[in-house]
C-alpha cells in the first residue's frame, strides 16, 4: 500500500511539474494554473470554478488560465492537498473542515449554529476574521484565496425520521473527518461515525449508517435522497468551501498575476452565490418531488443541545475568535 501511494505521488508530480508554463518570447509570458477537485462538472462550485477561469483569461488578456481537473481525478482532498505543498499541483477547492489540520481556528466554521444568518455568515467571511484565516495556513505552504458558499448542512436519514435531538439517541450518523463534527453529533444524542464520501452512499443503503448531515445540493447531486426518506431542515453548521493555492506556486506569479487571480476570485465568489442559491432551491424541490419528506426543525431545541460544546471552548483559541464572530452578529 506504501508503494501504491508513492507510486500515485510521484506519478502525478511528474504529470503536473510545469504548473507554470511561459512561452518562448521573453515578452508573452503565459501562465496556467492546473486545479483539482472532487466535485462533479454539474455543481455549482465547478462551474464558478470555469467561470473564475474566464475571468482571469479576460483581465490578463489570455495570458493566464485554470486548467480544471474535476471528479477527483487527480485524488482526495487531502492528497490533492499534498500536491500544493510540494508544488506540483497549484490550487484546489477544500471544505474548511479540511484545513483544520493546517489550521486549528477554522474549527471554528464546524461550531453548531455559530451564525444567526446568511448575513452574518458573510459578514464574517468579509471581514478581517475571514481574511486572517485564510492567510494562516501560509507557514504550510497553502495560501487561501477566498470563500464559496457551501450553505448550511442538515441531517437526513433512511428510516427513522428526525424532529428533535431525543430522536437522534444511538442513531449512527455519517460526519466527515472533524473531531468538532464528531462532538456536535454525540453531544446531542447520536453515534457520529466517520465515513469516507465515496462509500457513503452504500452505507446509507446498507444500513451501516442510518442517516449522514450534508447541504441540499450536496444531498441531491449525491443522490442520497434515493436512500433516504428524511430530510430534516436544522442548518446546523454553515462551513465554507476555501478555494487554496500553493504558495509554492503563487509565490512564482508576479504581482500583476497575483492582483488578477485575486480579482478573478472575488468575482467568482459573488457569482458563485448566485448558483448555490439556485442549486439548493432547485435541489430541495428534487428530493421533495422523488418522496423525501423535508422537515422544518425546531432549532432551538437544537441549540440547547450543544451548549456544552461551547462551555468547553473556555480558555482555547477558539473562545475569543468566537466572541468575535458572535458580536458580529449582533444589532448596531
Amino acid at each position: 500500500m506504501m508503494l501504491n501511494k508513492s507510486f500515485f505521488k510521484c506519478f502525478i508530480a511528474a504529470l503536473f511539474c510545469l504548473v507554470l508554463c511561459a512561452c518562448n518570447n521573453k515578452d508573452e509570458r503565459h501562465t496556467s494554473i492546473r486545479l483539482a477537485h472532487h466535485l462533479d462538472t454539474q455543481h455549482p462550485v465547478h462551474k464558478s470554478l470555469v467561470h473564475m477561469s474566464e475571468v482571469l483569461k479576460q483581465l490578463s488578456g489570455g495570458t493566464m488560465e485554470l486548467v480544471i481537473y474535476p471528479s477527483a481525478q487527480v485524488g482526495t482532498e487531502r492528497e490533492v492537498l499534498e500536491l500544493l505543498q510540494i508544488g506540483s499541483m497549484g490550487m484546489t477547492k477544500v471544505s474548511a473542515s479540511s484545513l483544520e489540520a493546517f489550521v486549528p481556528q477554522m474549527k471554528v466554521f464546524s461550531l453548531p449554529y455559530l451564525f444567526n444568518d446568511h448575513a452574518h455568515y458573510w459578514k464574517t467571511l468579509d471581514s478581517e476574521i475571514g481574511h486572517d484565516l485564510l492567510d494562516a495556513g501560509t507557514p504550510f505552504l497553502i495560501k487561501g484565496l477566498g470563500y464559496f458558499d457551501a450553505g448550511s448542512r442538515s441531517f437526513y436519514t433512511t428510516k427513522r425520521k428526525v424532529e428533535s435531538p431525543q430522536d437522534l439517541a444511538g442513531l449512527k450518523i455519517r460526519v466527515m473527518s472533524s473531531q468538532t463534527a464528531v462532538d456536535m453529533v454525540n453531544t446531542m444524542g447520536g453515534a457520529a461515525t466517520p465515513v469516507s464520501w465515496g462509500e457513503l452512499y452504500t452505507s446509507l443503503q446498507q444500513g451501516i449508517v442510518g442517516g449522514a448531515e450534508n447541504n441540499p445540493p450536496s444531498f441531491y447531486f449525491s443522490k442520497h435522497y434515493e436512500v433516504s426518506k428524511y430530510y430534516l431542515l436544522d442548518e446546523h453548521t454553515s462551513i465554507p468551501d476555501v478555494i487554496v493555492i500553493g504558495t509554492k506556486v503563487w509565490n512564482k506569479l508576479k504581482p500583476q498575476e497575483q492582483q488578477w487571480l485575486s480579482q478573478a476570485m472575488s468575482e467568482a465568489t459573488e457569482y458563485q452565490k448566485i448558483l448555490w442559491a439556485e442549486s439548493t432551491a432547485m435541489s430541495l424541490q428534487k428530493v421533495e418531488e422523488a418522496g423525501v419528506e423535508i422537515i422544518v426543525a425546531d432549532k432551538t431545541q437544537f441549540q440547547d443541545s450543544v451548549r456544552p460544546i461551547y462551555d468547553s471552548l473556555e480558555g482555547t483559541i477558539l473562545e475569543p475568535l468566537v466572541e468575535s464572530i458572535k458580536a458580529m452578529g449582533e444589532p448596531q
